[in-house]
C-alpha cells in the first residue's frame, strides 16, 4: 500500500505544478512518477539499484535514466481522472 500511496501523492503533485500536461480526461501515471516511486522503496526491501551503462542503454533501446518499462507496459495502474 505505501507504493500505492505514494504513486498518488506523486501524481498530485504533478497535477498541481505542471496543469498543462493534464488535460480535462483520463491519464495514466507517467512511468517516470512509478518508477521514482519503486526506487524510494528499494533500500526497505534491501536491494541496490545500479545504473544503466552506456552500451546497456544502447542495447536495451531505453534511456539510461528511464522509464524502463515501455509504454503499454502496465503493472500497477494509477488513473488520473479529471474533470
Amino acid at each position: 500500500m505505501s507504493c500505492s500511496f505514494a504513486n498518488q501523492v506523486l501524481a498530485q503533485i504533478a497535477l498541481w505544478t505542471t496543469p498543462e500536461k493534464f488535460p480535462l480526461g483520463v491519464h495514466m501515471l507517467p512511468k517516470e512518477l512509478d518508477e521514482e516511486v519503486a526506487r524510494a522503496h528499494l533500500a526497505q526491501l534491501n536491494v541496490k539499484l545500479t545504473e544503466l551503462s552506456p552500451e546497456q542503454s544502447k542495447y536495451l533501446d531505453i534511456p539510461v535514466q528511464g522509464p524502463y518499462k515501455a509504454s503499454h507496459y502496465r503493472s500497477d495502474q494509477c488513473t488520473l481522472i479529471l474533470h
